[in-house]
C-alpha cells in the first residue's frame, strides 16, 4: 500500500530522475544506495579509494586534460592574473619569484599532512592537485584554508589572501583562496577526508608538528573534518555550487585515474554525510535534495489520488529510491525509503 502523505521530499538533483546514475557515471556508486551519513561515507571511501595511481611526473601532462582554459591557457585558481602556457611555464627549479611567472603542482591537501611524496596514492591524487602559480603556492605554504582578512599576503588584486584566521574556532595563519573557487577547494576536501578516512586517525598521530593538519582534521574517520573547518567549508560549498569546470575536471580525472568525486557528481551530498539531510538515505539514481512533492488528499481507500513533482509533471508512482518524508507544521515526523 502507497504511504498516506500530504507532503513529500523527493531527494534527487532536479524533478527528474537518473536512470542511472548523474555525469555519465552508470552504476558507479551503486554499493552507496541506501546509506546515511557515516555509513554512507564509509560506502563512497569503499567505492572511489580504487583507482589508477599517477606517477609525479605525469602530472604535468595530465594538467592539459584536467585544468585548461577554453583558450588553451593552465587554469589557475590562486591567481587571477596568471596566463600560463603548458611546458613553457612550466616550474623546473627556477623562476616563479614574480606572480604570473611559473606555475607548479600543488598539494590542496598539503602533502607534509600526509607524510610526503613516501606515501602514496595520495601523493600524486589528481583530485586534489592543481596547477597554480608557483609564488603564491610558495606562500600558501602549508596553511589550512580559512577565512582572513590578508594581513600577511595578498596576490594581484587581493585574489587570494594569507593572514590569522578571522572563521570561528581558529586563530592561526590560514590561506583564503577567492570566493570563485571556495566550493571547488571545499568539494576537494570532502572528498579527500571520504577518500581517505582509514589513513586519517594515523596522519592526525603521525605528523603532530603540522599544525595545520591538525586544525583541519578532527582525528577520526567520521566525521573526519574538525567542527570549525567543517562548517566554513560546508558554507563555501552552498555559496559556490557546483560548475561546469568542476564536471568537466572530474570527468576528465575519472578518464585518467578511473576514480570520480561523488561532492561533484552529486551536488550537496555533503548534506547527506554531514549535514541536515544525514539521516536520509542516499539513492545514486534518484537523487535530489531540493523539491517538494505535493500529494493530493487520499481518497476513501486511502491512496492518493496524484503526485506532482516541482516542475508540475505527474508521478504515477511512488519509485524505488525515493526517500519520502513526512511533514506536520513544518517538522520531519516520519521518513520512509522505498525499497
Amino acid at each position: 500500500m502507497k504511504p498516506r502523505l500530504l507532503l513529500i521530499l523527493m531527494l534527487a538533483v532536479s524533478a527528474s530522475s537518473y536512470a542511472q546514475g548523474p555525469d555519465d557515471s552508470g552504476e558507479y556508486y551503486k554499493n552507496a544506495d541506501g546509506q546515511k551519513g557515516a555509513a554512507l561515507k564509509t560506502a563512497l571511501y569503499g567505492i572511489i579509494y580504487n583507482r589508477s595511481e599517477r606517477a609525479y611526473g605525469d602530472l604535468w601532462t595530465d594538467f592539459e586534460s584536467t585544468d585548461k582554459r577554453a583558450d588553451g591557457s593552465v587554469w589557475d585558481m590562486y591567481s587571477g592574473t596568471s596566463h600560463f602556457t603548458f611546458g613553457d611555464d612550466q616550474d623546473r627549479g627556477s623562476g616563479g619569484t614574480t606572480e604570473g611567472d611559473k606555475y607548479n603542482r600543488e598539494h590542496s591537501f598539503p602533502n607534509s599532512w600526509f607524510g610526503g611524496n613516501k606515501n602514496t596514492p595520495m601523493y600524486t591524487d589528481l583530485h586534489h592537485m592543481y596547477p597554480t602559480d608557483k609564488l603564491v603556492n610558495n606562500k600558501r605554504g602549508n596553511n589550512p584554508f580559512g577565512e582572513t582578512k590578508g594581513e600577511s599576503y595578498k596576490s594581484d588584486g587581493g585574489f587570494s589572501k594569507l593572514g590569522k584566521c578571522t572563521y570561528e574556532g581558529y586563530t592561526g595563519t590560514v590561506f583564503e583562496p577567492n570566493d570563485e573557487y571556495k566550493g571547488d577547494f571545499a568539494r576537494t576536501y570532502f572528498y579527500m577526508v571520504t577518500c581517505y578516512e582509514e589513513q586519517i586517525p594515523t596522519w592526525y598521530t603521525s605528523f603532530t608538528t603540522q599544525e595545520g593538519m591538525l586544525a583541519t582534521l578532527d582525528g577520526n574517520a567520521y566525521p573526519g573534518l574538525s567542527s570549525w573547518q567543517l562548517a566554513m567549508l560546508m558554507k563555501w560549498a552552498k555559496n559556490d555550487p557546483v560548475s561546469e569546470k568542476e564536471i568537466n575536471r572530474n570527468k576528465a580525472v575519472y578518464a585518467i585515474q578511473k576514480n570520480r568525486n561523488p561532492f561533484i557528481d552529486y551536488p550537496e551530498l555533503e548534506r547527506f554525510v554531514w549535514g541536515d539531510l544525514k539521516d536520509v538515505a542516499f539513492s545514486y539514481d534518484h537523487y535530489s535534495t531540493t523539491g517538494i512533492i505535493s500529494v493530493e488528499e487520499p481518497s476513501a481507500d486511502q491512496q492518493p489520488k496524484a503526485i506532482f513533482a516541482p516542475d508540475g509533471k505527474r508521478l504515477q508512482q511512488l519509485r524505488k529510491g525515493l526517500n519520502i518524508i513526512r511533514l506536520r507544521n513544518g517538522k520531519v515526523v516520519k521518513m520512509i525509503h522505498i525499497e
